[in-house]
């Protein structure tokens, strides 16, 4: 083995040796049971990110144990082909290249230009993959646009669609004005911000409404922050049980500047405390004012274009999405086709001139931003396609309450049961290019037909080639696909025998954020499209394991524009603080928020990030796992598991370099022939193996990786390596041979143990020492047994033996390091106030103690002997050890930590003898204080006597 360990030097050539060997594959045996995980397919457009290292440690971990338990395990990979998010970048790409839009390009050659993109860049992701060392079945990888991942999506939509639950309706929705089309809850972000709230004056039709003065009034003012929306207003909103309005309910008022006539509704959503206490309703520009809207039969009318304009003409509906005509009344020209923000202040000009604004005031605002584009969301009236979730919510709901499905920690299910049981159709179609196109065809007259492609529907229906069909431009939410993913990744709707060996799958690894958009949907779709022979429902999974979000040092989400974001691969290979810097500020608009991000960098990182190599950010990953929701990252721990590996390797290269070719069993032999060390390290192995599969088993991989840590690190490199090292060389053939068996016994053992987290230095090391294992082993590590809990290992009073001459060897390792002792100077020792079981452990283990402490004698003395002739006393449980002088040790090292300690005594003894005599303090000081100070004061004299008798014993020596 090289000196030193160089994690780059090693892991591309181990991962090309796994992949090009097929380690990564499932076997067709039929005698072993089955272990599969389907990955969370991540973007296309995306970079590796902390949360997929984290993520995709927790799962090859989860594999690797498993491969070496004996299972038959597959680890299903692929990506997603993020519809938004792709079709985004391409656009901009054509955009900054060939000053071209969208709109320039035929649909069949934006999708081509897309699909070239894919080609050429898609693969980045999988090879930042590669470098994580996960150990997926690449020859099973899968896309979401694939031909058979799409002809499983548009399957289930048939399905669904034939079986009444999928439908078309005008409803509202999250809409882009930018991108122009409905996005997700999850693609919408929610800043705070400083607005205003605008008190406008509705009139009232009649008159003789009298105020609290008695007096007549002819308005209510509602209070509003958004003037804009004011042409779609169908209704005053008041609560019922609010005294000062519920005289209104049933009136009618006139909307400003269009005159429109709309109702006083009560309604309880309204909140008296905001306000005026009244609030306009306008159904097709807000998700509240839409419930109430469809409680109170009012009719929904929508002012908006696509993007984001103002309509010359307002579009009327029922609460259905069928046209009305309820209102027809024009809007203003002056406000034709204006954006929405423009139209406001337009609006409030107006009402300023009418004398309709009562005042304007700021207020605190949550305003919905599209994550992509940056524009501000508009509630928006749009016909779209939606699936009924009702029936396949409670289906869904049943599998996690039966225990079928397993939440960990269980705390999640209560997130699932609360968006579950309050669950709202899903809103499955997009407004885009690139993703699944909707599978249903229209004629002339709009008759609709669903089918696989065009040729499947003229067959379907028996259409002629006379009847134009055209396809549904709106393309499936990329959920959509995602949430068969489990399905169509392992070939549904081929339900063959590689199918029903991995269906249904083991665990999911997901984050608690999309809880409901992914794992549950994936539960619905999946339980619904399956079902065994008895029509039972399989489930996806049976366990879903959530991870938790990894925030920075602060604590505070990583995200691109607080410049926060940390690379993991930057942490494999290194980065300078320059590079970081330009990585952290690239794009970024604002000088303020560079400046910031620089300053913030140079503080964590003043000399850029070291080089780590992949265990160390793997070994990092499995440490932070802790159970909570909110995980905070520390570059330091992940230094700090740089040195661990490298601690490891070290101690490898001492083992590597000490054994000669020895005979390898499988059982270790537990005779009376074995030394105490090889012993312990042995029990103290078994004992690890016992709580490191249970920590792995109920998916605590913080405990594990400590465990290992704290093994690893402290007992087998700092005490068992220092205790072999005089039997290595030992005289005796038998001490040498066990001791140099021991060593190869438990670091093959430990290498195995720790595969699944560390695996690329394990299987490196692993490669060297193999030559000293028997015949017929596998070629690689990851095919090798995982160690098991042997009970016949198992002996505590080895281990308490063992505990107390550990502490023995390391009181004597510390006082040769004081003095700057050689580690082989024979030194003799003497033990006082000895008890019983101390005193036979002693004498049992005199010889094996003498030998690994290098020690000339061991002596039992009497409590009255004198004591000044001993230069070092420790107290360890049951005795005190006393190290007398020698002529080994250096006097003036002695001397010198004598002198000092009789220096620190004196200047304690000056200060307190200053006090018990300053009579200003005796006289003003309670008598406990001062009689404190006067016992400590006696004390440190017997002590100062004590050190100075020591230094004169020494000097006559």
């Amino acid at each position: 083995m090289k000196k030193h360990f160089n994690p780059l030097q090693i892991e591309n050539k181990i991962y090309t040796f796994w992949e090009k060997n097929g380690y990564f594959k499932p076997d067709g045996k039929l005698d072993r049971s089955n272990f599969c995980i389907v990955i969370p397919p991540p973007n296309i457009t995306g970079n590796l990110h902390l949360g997929h290292a984290f993520q995709q440690t927790i799962m090859d971990i989860l594999i690797r144990y498993n491969r070496m338990q004996g299972k038959n395990t597959f680890w299903q990979v692929g990506t997603d082909h993020a519809g938004i998010a792709t079709q985004i970048l391409v656009e901009k790409k054509m955009l900054h290249e060939e000053k071209k839009t969208i709109r320039q390009y035929s649909r069949e050659i934006f999708l081509e230009k897309i699909w070239e993109w894919k080609n050429k860049f898609g693969k980045m992701i999988t090879h930042q993959m590669r470098t994580l060392g996960i150990s997926v079945d690449w020859t099973q990888e899968r896309f979401t646009l694939d031909a058979k991942i799409s002809y499983s999506v548009r399957k289930a939509f048939i399905i669904l669609y034939k079986e009444n639950l999928i439908y078309k309706r005008k409803k509202l929705v999250n809409w882009d004005p930018i991108l122009k089309t409905v996005i997700s809850d999850l693609e919408v972000e929610h800043r705070k911000l400083v607005g205003k709230m605008w008190y406008i004056k509705y009139s009232l039709l009649e008159n003789n409404i009298k105020n609290d003065n008695n007096k007549l009034k002819n308005y209510i003012v509602v209070s509003t922050t958004r003037p804009e929306t004011l042409f779609g207003d169908t209704a005053i909103a008041v609560n019922p049980g609010d005294n000062r309005y519920k005289k209104y309910i049933g009136k009618k008022v006139l909307v400003p500047i269009i005159n429109r006539i709309v109702p006083v509704v009560g309604d309880e959503f309204v909140d008296p405390k905001k306000g005026t206490g009244c609030v306009k309703i306008t159904p097709a520009h807000d998700f509240d004012d839409y419930k109430v809207a469809i409680r109170h039969k009012l009719p929904i009318i929508n002012i908006l274009k696509e993007d984001g304009t103002i309509l010359n003409f307002i579009q009327s509906y029922d609460i259905f999405g069928k046209h009305c005509s309820v209102y027809h009344e024009h809007i203003p020209k002056k406000f034709h086709n204006l954006d929405r923000l423009v139209a406001r202040d337009k609006i409030v000009e107006t009402l300023i001139s009418l004398q309709l604004l009562e005042k304007i005031e700021s207020h605190d605002l949550v305003i919905p931003y599209g994550e992509r584009s940056g524009s501000i969301i508009e509630p928006f009236l749009t016909d779209q396609w939606y699936l009924n979730v009702t029936l396949l919510s409670k289906t869904a709901i049943k599998a996690v309450k039966n225990g079928d499905i397993v939440f960990i920690p269980k705390k999640y299910e209560k997130i699932y049961y609360s968006w579950m049981n309050n669950i709202q159709d899903w809103c499955i179609s997009r407004q885009l290019i690139w993703g699944h196109r909707i599978p249903i065809w229209y004629d002339i007259k709009n008759n609709i037909y669903v089918g696989h492609d065009e040729n499947d529907v003229r067959k379907k229906y028996s259409l002629s080639k006379n009847i134009v069909l055209n396809q549904e431009n709106d393309v499936l939410d990329t959920w959509f696909s995602s949430s068969l993913w489990v399905l169509s990744s392992l070939g549904w709707p081929n339900i063959n025998n590689f199918f029903n060996r991995f269906y249904p799958t083991n665990v999911i690894v997901s984050g608690f954020d999309i809880i409901f958009f992914w794992i549950a949907r994936m539960i619905m779709l999946s339980m619904h499209m399956i079902r065994n022979k008895t029509e039972q429902n399989k489930v996806p999974f049976k366990k879903v394991y959530i991870t938790g979000l990894i925030c920075d040092e602060n604590g505070q989400k990583m995200s691109k524009s607080k410049g926060n974001v940390i690379d993991p691969l930057d942490m494999i290979y290194g980065i300078s603080l320059e590079e970081l810097i330009q990585k952290r500020t690239n794009n970024m608009m604002i000088s303020r928020h560079v400046n910031i991000i620089k300053k913030q960098t140079k503080s964590l990182f003043p000399n850029g990030i070291t080089s780590s190599g992949t265990d160390a950010l793997r070994f990092t990953c499995a440490a932070l796992s802790s159970p909570t929701r909110y995980i905070k990252w520390n570059i330091n721990r992940l230094y700090g598991y740089r040195n661990f590996c490298n601690k490891l390797w070290n101690a490898s290269r001492f083992v590597l370099m000490n054994i000669n070719k020895i005979e390898f069993i499988d059982i270790y032999p537990m005779n009376q022939n074995v030394l105490l060390s090889d012993k312990w390290i042995i029990v103290e192995f078994n004992v690890l193996v016992k709580n490191y599969r249970y920590a792995l088993d109920n998916y605590r991989f913080d405990l594990a990786a400590n465990m290992l840590y704290e093994f690893i690190w402290n007992k087998f490199c700092d005490i068992y390596l220092e205790l072999s090292k005089p039997y290595i060389v030992s005289d005796s053939n038998l001490e040498s041979k066990n001791t140099k068996y021991t060593l190869v016994f438990v670091l093959e053992s430990i290498l195995r143990l720790a595969h699944p987290i560390i695996p690329f230095i394990t299987e490196e090391i692993w490669q060297k020492l193999k030559h000293f294992l028997k015949k017929g082993c596998n070629t690689t590590i990851m095919l090798q047994s995982f160690p098991e809990h042997n009970e016949m290992l198992a002996s505590e009073n080895i281990i308490e033996d063992m505990d107390w001459i550990k502490n023995l060897f390391l009181v004597i390792k510390q006082f040769r390091k004081k003095l700057k002792l050689p580690f082989n100077t024979l030194i003799p020792i003497f033990f006082k106030n000895v008890n019983c079981k101390v005193n036979n452990l002693i004498e049992k283990y005199q010889s094996y103690i003498k030998k690994i402490s290098y020690l000339k004698t061991i002596t039992i003395i009497a409590t009255n002997n004198n004591l000044n002739e001993f230069l070092e006393s420790r107290l360890i449980y049951g005795a005190e050890v006393l190290i007398p002088y020698s002529e080994t040790f250096s006097k003036e090292l002695i001397l010198k930590d004598l002198e000092k300690e009789i220096f620190k005594i004196q200047l304690k003894i000056s200060r307190l003898y200053e006090r018990v005599q300053d009579q200003k303090f005796i006289n003003q000081a309670p008598n406990y204080i001062i009689d404190k100070y006067k016992k400590q004061l006696t004390l440190y004299k017997e002590k100062e006597c004590q050190l100075l008798l020591k230094k004169k014993h020494i000097l006559k020596v």
